[in-house]
Order: structure tokens, then sequence, then C-alpha cells
């Protein structure tokens, strides 16, 4: 089989007067570092834009919202784990058999969300208690804003009345940043991937989702989120990686950071990203590369890097 290979990934999009991730205990505004200003956005909100444009290309998500067939109430972690019980097997069943635990795993691991980033999936029957769990292969960490950024509140009038017999609509209010590009990083580790049966091929789908999931958001707090720069490189070495790639990236502007308000407005650096993979090139067998035309860079990414030795591939 061909299992996923290591690799680091870096992915830049961007957003203008929208909320790239609320915070529900904080009145859903945007999350901002209040030391730096920073925007940051958590692995979740990544996760779940992938996991959405893969369930909407027909793929079998694990985590998603699904429904009791009685009540129609949302399943929680336990029911959804019935969804995936060998045939005969209910929650009034006694305990799985060996055979049984096998082939409950194998139905989880046909889960492409759980094949890229693991599940822990508890399950309860009569007489046993247990969980199925896994190391996701794919993990990314918070990402953040290349710039600080600045929170706008908009107050506006609802579409409905406040009430029966009222003839003043409701008000709604929201928060969002003008502008924020934000970059995520993340790794691929072989060895994880070995145990969820990850591929290469099942990583091509996790790019296309990160990308065009992205442009697919359509809620009012997401539409208008734009891809920039999506570049993965795939290593020769099972246990070697650079690591912390996002830090040999930078975004380079002259008006003040809260006055950003297009990806125009700035030029991306990668000049110091280029010079680190190129030390590092023996280990390196491939560079998947996509680029917005939009994105200014100091220099010609793709040019520069095959410039160096090092081999690049266009991520379709």
């Amino acid at each position: 089989m061909n299992y996923a290979k290591r690799s680091e990934i870096i992915f830049l999009y961007d957003i203008s007067w929208a909320n790239p991730n609320g915070d529900p205990l904080d009145a859903n505004k945007p999350r901002i570092d209040t030391e730096t200003g920073i925007n940051f956005v958590t692995d979740v909100r990544l996760k779940r834009t992938i996991r959405d444009e893969l369930y909407s290309r027909g793929y079998e998500i694990l985590i998603r919202d699904t429904f009791n067939e009685e009540d129609g109430f949302l399943k929680d972690a336990k029911r959804r784990a019935i969804d995936f019980m060998p045939e005969g097997v209910t929650r009034t069943t006694d305990k799985l058999t060996a055979e049984q635990e096998k082939l409950l795993c194998e139905k989880i691991l046909g889960c492409l969300d759980v094949r890229l980033f693991g599940c822990t999936l508890p399950y309860e029957l009569k007489k046993q208690s247990s969980s199925v769990t896994y190391t996701g292969p794919v993990q990314f960490k918070v990402g953040y804003s290349l710039h600080p950024v600045k929170c706008e509140f908009i107050k506006g009038t609802g579409a409905f009345a406040g009430g029966e017999g009222r003839e003043q609509k409701t008000f709604r209010q929201e928060y969002v940043l003008p502008y924020s590009l934000v970059m995520f990083y993340g790794i691929i580790n072989d060895r994880a991937a070995k145990v969820t049966k990850l591929t290469e091929d099942d990583v091509a789908l996790l790019l296309e989702a990160m990308w065009d999931g992205t442009k697919n958001l359509i809620s009012r707090t997401k539409a208008g989120q734009v891809p920039r720069m999506l570049l993965r490189v795939i290593y020769k070495d099972n246990n070697f990686h650079v690591g912390e790639l996002d830090k040999f990236i930078n975004f380079e502007y002259e008006k003040e950071a809260e006055s950003l308000r297009d990806i125009s407005d700035g030029i991306l650096l990668v000049n110091n990203l280029v010079e680190k993979l190129a030390s590092f090139k023996n280990h390196i067998e491939c560079i998947q590369i996509k680029i917005d035309d939009r994105l200014a860079t100091d220099i010609d990414l793709r040019a520069s890097l095959e410039k160096n030795g090092l081999r690049v591939e266009t991520i379709l």
C-alpha cells in the first residue's frame, strides 16, 4: 500500500469583513491574542472545513452531525459508534468478540477523516464499555494571522419582528475583521499513517479539500475566504523533517497593520523558506505547491525552488 509519506504543510488564506473563527464563550468574537493583536484560528475550524468538503464529495466522515431516527436529536458519540458495529450487534449485545472488534475498527477506518485526523470513539454495550482510538497522522497547529488585526463591531436590523403584535424588527450584532491573512502549519506522520492506513491518494484529497473547501464556505461569517498558498514538503526519510517551516514566512506591508484590507496591501516573504529548504534538499523528495494569482511574493517561489535543485509539482 502507498502509505502517506512524512511531510510538512503550509496553508495560507485570507478573509475580509467576516469572522474566521468565533469564540462561543466571548460573544462569538474573532479570536485575538490580547498581547500581540494577532488573530488566531483553531485547528478544529480548519478540520471542519476539510470534513465538510470531503463529505460533500461523497466520502464517509465520522465527525459530522447525525441524528437519531427515534427522536430526531443529535447522536452522541456512543450512539454514533453503533452506526459502525458489525451486522447483528446492537446496544443490547453483551460484548464484542475479537473478530467483531476487528470489523468495527475496519469500518471506522473507512471514514476518511479518521484516517487523516484519528479519533476516540467510545461505545457501550450491555456488558462492555470501551472505545476505539487512533492518533491522527495529520495534525495542524493553531493558525494565526501574519499581522495584527482590528475587530469591528457591527449592528444591523433583523429580518423579522421581535414578537407577536410588534411593529419593530429585531436587531442583530456581530464582530468581524476587516482583514486577516491566516497561516496554518501542519505535519503528516508516516508512522501513524501506517496505523490508520492513510495513503498518498488520501493526502491528495486532503489538499484539495483544504483549497476548495475554503472557497466553498458560504455562511455569513465565513463567506469570502480565499485560499492564497498551499505548500507540501515531502521527505525521502521517514524519520526526518525540518520542522517549523511557518517561522520562515512573513508578510511585509507599508501601511499600518490595522489598515490592511486586501492581499494586495503587502508582499509575502518566502526567500528565507527557500534557503531553509535548499539546505536540506538531500532529504526532500518533492515540494508540491499551489499559489493564488493575486498573491505577491518577494521571489518567484517555484523558480527559486527549482533553481536550488528541488523538484516541484503543482497541486491540481
